[in-house]
């Protein structure tokens, strides 16, 4: 009888340990993971950036003169770089703060409303963050190249 309860018991679940080059690259995270990661990523572009965000906060209230320099910063370059990389790393911090922002509020949403909770608010919350911070960064970009 020994022998028949052994084989008629249920299999264990196994756990072992995931393959980083193997087991990640197919895991699907659903978008509302995928906007919180975003969210750490940009408060760390904030975060490694903000020599920068001090340095143009100074310059462009200073003095005129300041100002005309941290124009020329965009339009001509600085430091052997030219204008469009300081445009672009301007649109990261801008995309950072957006993104960081509405992830915060959506985050702060539903950490006040707990009925709110659910799997169909976290993915339409998810889009929505996305949506917004990709549009108004889209929208801010373009007027920083000029395009209107």
């Amino acid at each position: 009888m020994s022998q028949l309860a052994s084989t008629q018991r249920a299999k264990r679940p196994e756990f072992r340990n995931i393959n980083a080059f193997k087991d990640l690259t197919t895991y699907r995270l659903p978008l509302a993971g995928f906007v919180s990661i975003l969210h750490r990523i940009s408060g760390g572009i904030m975060f490694l950036l903000m020599p920068f965000i001090i340095w143009m906060f100074d310059t462009s209230i200073s003095s005129e003169i300041s100002f005309a320099k941290f124009k020329s910063a965009f339009n001509v370059g600085m430091l052997g770089l030219p204008g469009a990389i300081w445009k672009l790393v301007a649109l990261a911090l801008i995309w950072a703060y957006l993104h960081h922002f509405m992830a915060g509020l959506r985050h702060l949403w539903m950490d006040t409303s707990h009925e709110a909770v659910s799997l169909e608010f976290g993915k339409s919350s998810a889009i929505f963050t996305l949506a917004v911070s990709i549009g108004l960064t889209l929208i801010l970009g373009a007027k920083l190249f000029g395009l209107y």
